[in-house]
């Protein structure tokens, strides 16, 4: 039975009683995972205190390192440079070991200030949305978003987004079932706003291998569009042959595999949610040729598109 490790990082300011609530959430999916599911992964969630006086806990927590790490949001003024420096280099290591990052609302300050998210698009609360721009003019903010994923780092926008985030990510590691479940006995809406909740693919994310994670996080991004195998072992900084041996032994797939169920994901998303027709959303997730989409779609869902949406669109 694998293990997800989720860190709760307490900084200076940070919401306790969104961190509670982010713990209570996971704790939640541990008491609806079928227990006779001998393959479900096993979710262990721990706060982590990251003060000026508590760097020797960060210390520690390397040495039982995460794989999720969470900026909760806040309810103070964000989280100074001189503040953030130390933590934000913990973090920028851990991230650099497989650990993906997540921020709500004002934790977004922090997780900019580890330099990761120049370049790459963001959320945070509408009302910080002035102050982040000119803070971190290098990050693509984008205050609309209720959440963005990255693969490797993702950001909830509002104080309560963390609802959503902590959704998300059971849906990520325990797949749909459980998410749905969770969702139902919390009273709060799937994240389906604007994110996919319902799929059957739950990639593997646990397997260790920090340059798969690399690859994988790169095919989340572009949303399985761009699986070119000479782009892929770029993002990860291997050989092409190396990559799809090391890929194919932590997912269970291959490259073209993995990309064609992160397609039909996003396919599924718009079938559920919108209105568009099946040739145009064909085009959307990256397929020219319609039929070749509906075999693909069928095959990996077991319905056709046009079955799927009579089922399940909203």
């Amino acid at each position: 039975m694998s293990e997800v490790r989720i860190g709760i990082v307490l900084y200076p300011g940070a919401q306790r009683s969104a961190a509670m609530g982010l713990e209570d959430l996971f704790h939640v999916v541990a008491r609806l995972t079928p227990t006779s599911d001998a393959g479900a992964p096993v979710l262990r969630v721990r706060m982590i205190e990251a003060g000026a006086d508590k760097l020797q806990d960060l210390q520690e927590a390397a040495g039982d390192p995460c794989h999720v790490l969470i900026l909760p949001p806040s309810l103070e003024v964000p989280i100074s440079a001189g503040a953030a420096a130390p933590i934000a280099g913990w973090l920028r290591e851990r991230h650099g070991e497989g650990a993906v990052l997540a921020s709500v609302c004002g934790g977004a300050f922090l997780l900019a200030e580890t330099g990761l998210l120049d370049g790459r698009a963001a959320t945070t609360h509408w009302a910080y949305a002035d102050a982040f721009c000119e803070r971190f003019p290098q990050v693509d903010l984008n205050p609309d978003r209720l959440i963005i994923d990255g693969g490797d780092i993702l950001s909830a926008g509002g104080l309560m987004s963390w609802t959503d985030l902590g959704l998300k990510l059971v849906d990520r590691f325990m797949g749909p079932v459980v998410m749905a479940a969770t969702a139902r006995m919390m009273l709060v809406d799937p994240p389906g706003r604007e994110q996919r909740y319902y799929s059957g693919f739950s990639p593997r994310l646990t397997h260790g291998d920090a340059a798969v994670l690399k690859a994988q996080h790169f095919l989340q991004r572009r949303e399985g569009k761009d699986a070119r195998l000479a782009t892929l072992a770029a993002e990860a900084g291997l050989e092409e042959r190396t990559l799809l041996r090391r890929f194919q032994k932590a997912t269970g797939l291959t490259t073209t595999e993995y990309a064609q169920r992160l397609r039909v994901a996003k396919a599924q998303e718009l079938l559920q949610f919108g209105r568009l027709p099946i040739e145009r959303i064909s085009w959307e997730v990256g397929y020219s040729d319609a039929g070749a989409f509906r075999k693909i779609f069928h095959r990996i869902v077991g319905l056709t598109p046009g079955e799927y949406r009579q089922r399940f669109h909203a």
